[in-house]
């Protein structure tokens, strides 16, 4: 299954040393706009530059990115489909009954490209000024404190879900259709607390719209270093970050795995790309498919775990 996942050629798909010689299309699952699709775009521009050949961006939005990830899983695996995979490929298989691929399975890991914390906060009404503070207010109101999240088994919501289980609390979840939607709620304060990510959260904390009580990556954010982390403030141990990265089918061969992932490293790592990709709140990680094969086995047993100590119950 490992073997399968890092790209060993099925038979009959050679290696392709002329690669790429046409366009190739790089699956996102999500709505343009959002922060996979802004990295796959900086991917996708970086190697068309390099190669001269046409690297498209595909939204492919739908059903917890399942649409698009089913569709890249089904591609041939000659290297010209791509995908841009995101933290649902390693939660939704705790969270729905049925998931058309198998990430270990049917994709080729490239690269991590990046991961971006979230950012927990709440509206300004909420007395707690630092997560230790939270925990103790939700221990006074068991089943009292609404969180909004992107949706259900987003990992805004998982993200709350670990926070609960490790903190020994109980909130009610409010799932939207998008952060958006929990954001603008979260300001007018039908909700008390949420966590989306740093791009979308750290303008409105910033025009004091809404208060910031911690990151929920291991290390403070480049972008926000003033702002703990939520080990920090009062839970340590707590880890919960959204992730993008670069996969093909698998069976796609190792030669052509070999070549997208130097030049899409290089891209990552260019000033340029990190700069950009930085202002996002996001933080590079450009690591070898090994290395992303295991840090998805490792997420996808993480947030099991986590589905299961809150009672969620798979779709």
């Amino acid at each position: 299954m490992l073997a399968a996942a890092l790209g060993v050629a099925h038979a009959g798909v050679p290696a392709q040393s002329d690669y790429p010689n046409r366009t190739v299309r790089i699956i996102v699952p999500t709505a343009p706009a959002g922060g996979n699709d802004t990295v796959a775009r900086v991917i996708a521009q970086g190697l068309s530059e390099r190669w001269g050949r046409q690297f498209v961006v595909e939204n492919r939005a739908g059903a917890s990115t399942m649409i698009g990830g089913e569709m890249a899983a089904k591609a041939p695996p000659d290297g010209y489909t791509l995908l841009m995979g995101v933290s649902t490929l390693a939660i939704n298989p705790a969270t729905f009954r049925k998931v058309p691929y198998e990430a270990m399975r049917d994709f080729a890991p490239v690269t991590q490209a990046v991961f971006v914390p979230n950012l927990m906060m709440v509206h300004p009404s909420v007395p707690a000024k630092t997560v230790k503070e939270m925990i103790a207010f939700a221990k006074a109101r068991p089943g009292q404190i609404l969180f909004a999240s992107a949706g259900y088994g987003t990992n805004p919501h998982l993200s709350m879900e670990l926070f609960a289980s490790m903190a020994g609390i109980r909130m009610i979840h409010v799932p939207y259709k998008s952060s958006t939607p929990g954001i603008v709620d979260l300001i007018a304060g039908h909700v008390a607390i949420m966590a989306p990510n740093m791009l979308q959260s750290i303008p409105h904390v910033r025009a004091g719209r809404l208060r910031a009580l911690g990151v929920t990556s291991a290390a403070r954010a480049a972008s926000a270093p003033g702002i703990p982390t939520v080990a920090e403030g009062g839970l340590p141990g707590y880890e919960a970050v959204q992730w993008y990265g670069l996969l093909a089918p698998a069976g796609t061969p190792r030669e052509i795995i070999a070549r997208l992932h130097a030049e899409t490293v290089a891209i990552l790592r260019a000033p340029d790309s990190a700069k950009r990709l930085a202002g996002d709140g996001a933080e590079v990680i450009a690591g070898t498919p090994e290395e992303f094969a295991a840090f998805i086995a490792a997420e996808t047993v993480k947030w099991a775990k986590v589905v299961k100590a809150a009672g969620i119950q798979p779709e």
